[in-house]
């Protein structure tokens, strides 16, 4: 099994934040129907806001259900929020097989399992008071349509959608609805959302960051988790400069506690003076929070491993990616990598 070591001194990263609201904020939801054979479809729909999922509705359980809290209090200004959404739920679900039932037909798609859906939303400059939206539909995981929004029709992004797009361009009472959801619908829901969830959503989580290496001769993995919101950028710099060869980038994933954690990996043979050349940074809501060098030096050769490495809670062997943030504390070493402050982050590999 492999095991877990930090780079001791090697780099002493400071970080300093400046906590920036964005003033982007959206509305989205994916609707799939999923047939894995051809007489069943499975069907599901989950709401995003500002990229946080807050309702999840399934065919099985026929219901729709929060999945943040303060969800909860939507029906102080809609009673009967949850009925329609269940509702809406379940007429979609019918129209969405009939849908992807065409799709097979029309494509010559008789056996096999097959997949159509739809992302939908809109998105609130609040700075300038402006509302845009979308509307995308994929077909077994390719881009198959989308919706122009200045033009109200639909774009074929596929060769075999042609036909399903001039198909859709007659349907005008649907075009004319489409235009309804993007411009009062969808703003209006985004609003009630961030009314009752400013506390959440408006929050500014800063994160902690480590660097990792698994053996001497591994890339180094800078790995931030424990931020909010998701608009975040990681990345290596070599002598002030942005490092885009040798680096590897994972994805952004959830934490358990709403927040997010993301890696970079740098493959580099580092020099005896890396110390003064490579910085790992950090940006959190368009570039407001970074992380920058500071100034102490120690032998970029010494190592220390891992708090708990010979203990039955080792939660830091494997991929840093996939650990949780409670595992944390169990990567970084005797001293943390990055303590949390209310104005800065001063980060310090150990």
């Amino acid at each position: 099994m492999s095991k877990m070591i930090i780079l001791f001194g090697l780099f002493v990263v400071a970080a300093q934040f400046q906590v920036v609201r964005p003033v982007i904020h959206s509305h989205k939801y994916f609707k799939t129907a999923y047939s894995p054979t051809p007489n069943t479809v499975d069907y599901w729909v989950v709401y995003y806001v500002d990229d946080v999922q807050i309702i999840h509705c399934h065919s099985k359980s026929g219901t729709c259900e929060p999945t943040q809290e303060w969800m909860n209090k939507v029906t102080l200004e809609d009673p009967h929020f949850w009925e329609s959404m269940r509702d809406r739920m379940n007429y979609n679900q019918q129209s969405n097989k009939d849908i992807l039932a065409k799709m097979r037909e029309r494509l010559n798609h008789t056996g096999g399992v097959h997949m159509f859906q739809r992302i939908s939303g809109c998105e609130w400059d609040q700075e300038a008071d402006k509302f845009d939206g979308s509307t995308d539909i994929s077909y077994n995981g390719e881009d198959f349509l989308t919706f122009d929004l200045q033009t109200w029709t639909w774009i074929a992004v596929h060769p075999q959608a042609f036909a399903t797009k001039l198909k859709l361009d007659q349907l005008d009472a649907y075009r004319k609805f489409k235009q309804h959801y993007h411009m009062e619908i969808c703003p209006s829901l985004l609003k009630m959302f961030l009314k009752y969830g400013r506390d959440f959503l408006m929050r500014t989580e800063l994160p902690v960051m480590s660097l990792l290496q698994k053996t001497p001769s591994s890339p180094i993995t800078c790995h931030v988790t424990g931020f909010y919101p998701y608009k975040a950028a990681l990345f290596w710099r070599k002598d002030g400069a942005d490092l885009h060869e040798d680096v590897e980038m994972g994805e952004t994933l959830p934490n358990h506690d709403g927040t997010f954690q993301m890696t970079a990996h740098l493959n580099a043979e580092l020099p005896a003076d890396a110390e003064d050349r490579y910085e790992c940074v950090f940006q959190l809501s368009g570039g407001g929070h970074q992380g920058h060098q500071a100034g102490q030096k120690t032998h970029p050769e010494q190592r220390a491993r891992p708090r708990g490495r010979n203990q039955e809670d080792d939660a830091g062997r494997g991929d840093p990616r996939r650990a949780p943030r409670s595992a944390g504390a169990a990567v970084r070493g005797p001293r943390q990598a990055s303590q949390k402050q209310t104005s800065q982050i001063h980060g310090s590999i150990c």
